[in-house]
């Protein structure tokens, strides 16, 4: 079956870096869309960004231009570049998969798989 394993989550400072990693088995990788959300403490999970299978990308507005996402289908792992990271974007950070090419990436019921997720804190 499908499993996805993040990494990269920690305690960083306002305005630090981090790098989340995602790494994927049991599907061909190269030809699923993969997602980032992430859920604060009493809040929906929320959508980050997404790449799909030819390496396009989508970013909600709150992490466009700070955020980046990437893939490397030789090693079967997405990343999750943060820039600029701000106190309010400490939560949990769930990877996703998804096989459609065309229901909508933003949504989290396009999704079939989910990792376990890493904590992401930011300190102000």
């Amino acid at each position: 079956q499908v499993q996805l394993v993040e990494s990269g989550g920690g305690l960083v400072q306002a305005g630090g870096s981090l790098r989340l990693s995602c790494a994927a088995s049991g599907l061909i990788f190269s030809t699923y869309q993969m997602g980032w959300f992430r859920q604060a403490p009493g809040n929906e999970r929320e959508f980050v960004a997404a790449i799909r299978s030819g390496g396009s990308a989508l970013y909600s507005d709150s992490v466009k231009g700070r955020f980046t996402i990437s893939r490397d289908n030789a090693k079967n792992t997405v990343y999750l570049q943060m820039n600029s990271l701000k106190p309010e974007e400490t939560a949990v950070y769930y990877c996703a998969a998804a096989t459609s090419t065309w229901r909508s990436l933003y949504s989290r019921t396009t999704y079939a798989a989910w990792g376990q997720g890493t904590q992401v804190t930011v300190s102000s």
